[in-house]
């Protein structure tokens, strides 16, 4: 399910500071029509060189939809449930007919103004992002009251006010369509949290929750009025123990936050922290501050003990699970369940630029992108742009380089070229030039051999170069004749790789006809057998044939577990594929881990957090699990994604 972007009537937002010129390029870059509206002429043009210099990069902010079920007959059983925990309440503005699939729009347009007036009179949606002040804020809203249509949605920014003390002027019929909606600073930090004024209509926080997350925001909706936001009280109560411990004199500054960056940067979340640990040892560890400081506990290990050590909640120790769910191990890891939102650092993935971000599709061979996204903050970041179609990617972190290949221009030209880059996207330089190769697919790095393997799709073949470019060599080629009609052709062009450095074996797909059910899976030795040759090698076995349309492929060398991605017809293509490999006669048992994928290509095992990423010609990231094969949409955007690799 996807919320099309309201284009009918804009979003007008109040004040063209910092904030929000930011929340202005938010809606611009997704498609929405935006009114900004600043008494400074200024601050006004402000708004404007920021929107023009930052909307490209806040179009690629990850789309994520929180809505629960997908399926026309889930959104009616939804608006059905809300009529009536509403007292009937029904409003066009929140209707399934608002909800439908659609191409990510182009950028919305925005004017900016100096009165209030001509910016909300036709909005659907007001956001308040003027300076804290409480006076101000309770004028500010009387106003947009009286000026702003009947069914306009209006939202405060304000952190530190709760919206019903701004609600003091405001009409009763319009309390049920104002509440809070606290941005913080995208798209760096992209959450947005939002409460109601005690009267807001539920079915407000529903409706812009959707809109938010296809903004490439993070919304999270506080179930009841606070004084403060979720993140504003905890940073409180962070803040209050740092400058006990300030003052206490136990550590500095610097200390602090070299904890606070490994703890909860690079370690796991603080609830996660706490059911690692044992919450009836967390209590146990509370008690002695309690004692210590005389500390109220009615609302800490009081309520910790009642509601879930009593119940035998205690944690990961526990099979009941603790603040989180109970899960269940893999049999054949031991890594935690992940979050699929933090399990790695950095994912790097290839944008082919086919995808409706080539605004010019006559510049679609200068329009691939390779991007990082961050799984912590969901930031996603272009490192190198105008690249010819890139297909396949990989890194060395031993010498921290990123390997990427292109595939040219035509597919019948040898104009094909291998890269390689710094990690983050400086020095670039070209391993091997066109001329050299035909279409390079997918490639994998072999950190022992200190060797690329990639796959050449049209070439027929499979190739291997150094980490810089040298001794450049085919190991496998594949036999093509004269007479040979082109669907016999496609059954010989090579495309995913996958190296098992261990065992001195490499895998590869060769797809055959799109669409075709001709594709297979090979596997031989990393080198070729003494005094034979790439071509007439005999150490080749196929251990797959008849497949959908195999594409990117990855090896798990301790199961010997082969993972590979079909872009094939549904049913049984566009899906994750996995098959048990080893020993000497192979098991020709294949499974389908995840499916009703849209054209994916592009693959990568986390073993560490017992996941494997996918990405799709759809503009789409999912994590899946390897115990369960829950299929988690990360990413959905306009690109068009095909390699994909891990930091």
């Amino acid at each position: 399910m996807v919320v099309k972007p309201r284009t009918d009537r804009p979003v007008a937002i109040i004040g063209g500071g910092i904030l929000g010129r930011r929340l202005a390029c938010v809606f611009v870059a997704a498609g929405y029509n935006v009114h900004v509206r600043d008494p400074s002429t200024e601050a006004l043009q402000g708004v404007v060189e920021y929107i023009d210099a930052h909307k490209q990069e806040y179009s690629l902010m990850p789309r994520i939809s929180k809505d629960k079920g997908s399926s026309r007959e889930a959104r009616e059983a939804r608006d059905e449930e809300d009529h009536h925990a509403n007292g009937g309440l029904t409003d066009p503005a929140f209707s399934t007919v608002d909800f439908e699939s659609y191409t990510q729009a182009p950028f919305g347009n925005y004017k900016t103004f100096t009165e209030v007036n001509p910016a909300v009179s036709n909005a659907w949606l007001v956001i308040e992002a003027i300076p804290e002040k409480l006076d101000l804020k309770i004028e500010t809203f009387r106003e947009l009251d009286e000026r702003c249509p009947a069914d306009c949605i209006i939202g405060s920014n304000s952190s530190s006010f709760k919206s019903s003390l701004l609600a003091t002027k405001v009409s009763t019929e319009r309390k049920r369509r104002f509440l809070n909606m606290h941005f913080t600073m995208p798209p760096m930090i992209r959450t947005v949290e939002m409460m109601t004024c005690g009267e807001t209509d539920p079915k407000i926080f529903t409706y812009l929750e959707d809109v938010m997350g296809e903004c490439g925001l993070l919304p999270v909706t506080a179930r009841r009025e606070s004084t403060g936001f979720i993140f504003n009280r905890l940073w409180a109560a962070v803040k209050r123990e740092i400058m006990n411990i300030l003052s206490d004199g136990v550590s500095d500054p610097s200390e602090i936050d070299l904890l606070w960056e490994h703890m909860f940067k690079n370690g796991p979340l603080p609830c996660q922290l706490m059911d690692q640990v044992g919450l009836d040892t967390v209590a146990y560890i509370e008690d002695n501050y309690v004692q210590e400081r005389g500390l109220d506990t009615r609302k800490t290990v009081d309520w910790l003990r009642e509601h879930y050590i009593k119940h035998g909640r205690l944690g990961e120790k526990s099979e009941k699970g603790g603040l989180y769910p109970p899960t269940v191990k893999s049999a054949t890891a031991e890594a935690q369940p992940a979050n699929p939102h933090t399990a790695a650092k950095d994912i790097y993935m290839l944008d082919v630029g086919l995808g409706g971000n080539a605004r010019d599709v006559s510049q679609v061979h200068a329009n691939g992108k390779i991007l990082r996204l961050n799984l912590a903050t969901q930031k996603l970041t272009p490192v190198v742009v105008g690249q010819n179609l890139p297909d396949g990617i990989d890194v060395s972190l031993e010498c921290q380089r990123i390997f990427w290949t292109n595939m040219g221009r035509s597919t019948a030209a040898c104009d094909g070229s291998v890269w390689t880059a710094n990690m983050d996207g400086s020095q670039i330089r070209c391993l091997i030039p066109r001329g050299k190769v035909h279409t390079p697919k997918q490639i994998a790095v072999s950190e022992s051999r200190k060797k690329l393997y990639f796959c050449d799709r049209e070439g027929t073949s499979v190739h291997r170069v150094s980490y810089e470019g040298t001794d450049h060599e085919i190991i496998v080629q594949r036999r093509v004749t004269a007479d040979m009609k082109l669907g016999e052709k496609m059954r010989l062009w090579c495309v995913g790789i996958a190296i098992d450095d261990e065992r001195g074996i490499m895998y590869w797909t060769q797809k055959g006809l799109s669409k075709g059910g001709r594709g297979q899976i090979f596997r031989a030795g990393l080198d070729i057998p003494p005094g034979e040759t790439a071509e007439n090698r005999t150490d080749i076995e196929r251990l797959f044939d008849c497949l959908p349309e195999p594409i990117d492929i990855e090896i798990d060398s301790d199961t010997q577990t082969l993972y590979w991605t079909d872009r094939g017809e549904h049913p049984m293509g566009c899906a994750l594929y996995r098959a048990y490999v080893g020993g000497e006669q192979i098991d020709m048992h294949k499974v389908i881990l995840a499916r009703h994928f849209h054209e994916p290509v592009g693959l990568k095992l986390d073993r560490k957090n017992n996941i494997v990423y996918v990405t799709d010609l759809g503009g789409s990231l999912y994590s899946v699990g390897l115990d369960d094969g829950m299929k988690v949409e990360l990413v959905r955007n306009d690109g068009c994604y095909t390699g994909i690799t891990l930091v």
